[in-house]
C-alpha cells in the first residue's frame, strides 16, 4: 500500500500545525488530537482496505496469435465485496508485444462482473506469457492506495500470418496469379499427366484432339492434362546472420517464412508432399508428407525458430540434406546470398544437383534499390551509390553463374517473393521437370 495525496495532506497539515506550537499559537492538546485522529483514521483505514475482499480477475486471450496482427483480449473484474470500488486495471503483456487501451479505470459493482477489452500486436513469433494482472483500489477513506496482482498467466503462442496469403493461396489453386504478378504458364513437353476427356474448345491445340473420341462421338473431343502429382518439395531455409535483416516491419526470416507457407500451401493441394530442413542456427527436419494437415504440422514446427547470429554452412547443410532425403525432390533454398559466400553456395548447389533439382531463392535489400535511385548532390551520396551497385554487381555475377549452370533462381525483394516463389513452382510442374 501506498498513501494517497488525501493522506499526504492531513499529514502536512499536521505538520505545519506542529510548526506552530513554539509560538504558542496552537494549544498541545489540540495539535495531538489532530494527529491521533489522522493516525488512527490511517490505521482504520489500512485494515479496512487489507480486509476486503479482493477481486477476482479473468483474461481472455486467443491461444494462438498472429504476427503483427491486432487482436482482442478481455479482462473481467469480479468484485465479492459490499462496496461498490473503482479499480486501474494494467495486463503485463509480454515486451514482444504492442498493447493499445490500456490502463483503464473501472467502477465494478459489489456482487458483478465488469469487463474490459484491450488490443495486442506480436512482434515476434513464438511462445509468449502474459504475468498475471494488475490492479491499483483505493481504500474506503480514500487514504491508501492497494496495489495486488491477480489472475493467473495465459501461454499464447504466436504464428506466421497466414491469412494475409489468402488472396494469393484463392487465385494459386487455379493458377489464377496473374491478379498479382504471377503468370499462368502454357504446358508443354512430356511432364503433364491425362487427366480427363471433353469437348473441344476454341483455343485447343491441333495435338489434343483425341481422334478415336472423335470418331466414336462424332464430335471433336480434346484430351486435357493437369500436372503431374505425387511428388516432392523441399525447403532448406537459412536461419543464420543473413535472414536478419529486417525491410519494414518483418525480417527477411518472416517474409520467408510466409512464402514458404503459400508455396506449401499450392503445393499440398496439387497432391505434392512437403517438407522443410533449417540450418545456420537450430537444426529442425520435417520429413516430406502430404495431406491438408501437413501445413499446420509446418506452422507449429517453425512457429517459434528465429534467425541466429550464426554463420550458416551450405556444403555441410546440403550433405545433411543428401542423406536424408534419397528420393528425388525440388529443393528450395531460401536465403540470402553475400557475395564472399558465393563459392560455398555454388558447391552445395552442385552436391544437391546430383539427385535433385535445385531452385536458389535469394531475398534482396529493397534499400539496395533505394540507395542506388537516390539523387547524388555530394560526395558521400557519390561514395554511398558507388557502393551499392558494386555491392549489386558482385552480387549478381553469382547469380548469374548459377543460371547460366541451368539453376532456376528467385532474386526479388522481399513483398515479391511468394508470388515468384509461386511462379517458379508452376512453371516446373507445368514443364514437367521433376
Amino acid at each position: 500500500m501506498i498513501p494517497t495525496p488525501r493522506l499526504l495532506a492531513l499529514v502536512a497539515l499536521a505538520a505545519v500545525v506542529g510548526l506552530l506550537l513554539p509560538l504558542h499559537q496552537v494549544p498541545t492538546g489540540l495539535w495531538a488530537g489532530w494527529m491521533g485522529l489522522v493516525v488512527l483514521a490511517a490505521a482504520a483505514d489500512a485494515l479496512g482496505l487489507a480486509w476486503e475482499v479482493p477481486l477476482a480477475v479473468e483474461r481472455r486471450v486467443a491461444g494462438s496469435l498472429s504476427l503483427g496482427v491486432f487482436s482482442t483480449v478481455t479482462l473481467r473484474v469480479y468484485n465479492g465485496a459490499r462496496r461498490a470500488c473503482a479499480v486501474d486495471i494494467t495486463d503485463h503483456a509480454p515486451a514482444a508485444m504492442e498493447t493499445r487501451g490500456l490502463p483503464r479505470r473501472l467502477r465494478v459493482a459489489p456482487g458483478g462482473w465488469t469487463a474490459v477489452d484491450y488490443q495486442c500486436r506480436p512482434r515476434v513469433r513464438g511462445e509468449h506469457v502474459f504475468a498475471m494482472v494488475q490492479l491499483k483500489k483505493a481504500s474506503p477513506l480514500g487514504l491508501w492506495q492497494g496495489t495486488r496482482r491477480v489472475g493467473h498467466e495465459s501461454v499464447v503462442r504466436v504464428y506466421p500470418d497466414f491469412a494475409a496469403l489468402g488472396p494469393y493461396a484463392l487465385y494459386a489453386l487455379d493458377q489464377k496469379l496473374s491478379v498479382f504478378g504471377a503468370l499462368k504458364r502454357r504446358r508443354r513437353g512430356e511432364g503433364s499427366e491425362f487427366h480427363q476427356l471433353r469437348e473441344f474448345r476454341q483455343g485447343d491445340a491441333l495435338r489434343q484432339i483425341d481422334w478415336r473420341a472423335t470418331a466414336r462421338t462424332r464430335r471433336l473431343i480434346s484430351r486435357e492434362y493437369q500436372d503431374e502429382r505425387d511428388q516432392t518439395l523441399l525447403f532448406l531455409l537459412d536461419c543464420g546472420r543473413r535472414m536478419r535483416t529486417r525491410d519494414g516491419a518483418l525480417s527477411h526470416f518472416d517474409q520467408a517464412l510466409n512464402a514458404m507457407l503459400l508455396m506449401s500451401y499450392v503445393a499440398l493441394r496439387k497432391g505434392d508432399a512437403v517438407g522443410v530442413a533449417s540450418f545456420g542456427g537450430e537444426a529442425r527436419w520435417l520429413a516430406p508428407r502430404k495431406g491438408g494437415a501437413t501445413l499446420t504440422l509446418l506452422l507449429h514446427t517453425l512457429y517459434d525458430l528465429q534467425p541466429t547470429l550464426t554463420v550458416a554452412d551450405y556444403v555441410t547443410a546440403a550433405t545433411d540434406l543428401m542423406a536424408r532425403q534419397r528420393k528425388r525432390a525440388l529443393v528450395v533454398l531460401v536465403t540470402n546470398i553475400h557475395g564472399e559466400e558465393q563459392e560455398e553456395l555454388r558447391q552445395a548447389v552442385a552436391l544437391l544437383r546430383r539427385r535433385h533439382l535445385v531452385v536458389v531463392t535469394s531475398l534482396r535489400e529493397m534499400v539496395l534499390d533505394e540507395v542506388m535511385d537516390a539523387p547524388v548532390a555530394t560526395l558521400p551520396d557519390a561514395l554511398r551509390v558507388c557502393a551499392a551497385h558494386d555491392y549489386v554487381a558482385e552480387r549478381d555475377h553469382g547469380l548469374g553463374m548459377l543460371r547460366r549452370a541451368g539453376v532456376p533462381v528467385v532474386d526479388v525483394t522481399p513483398p515479391r517473393l511468394p508470388v515468384a516463389l509461386v511462379n517458379a513452382y508452376l512453371a516446373i510442374k507445368a514443364g514437367g521437370r521433376l
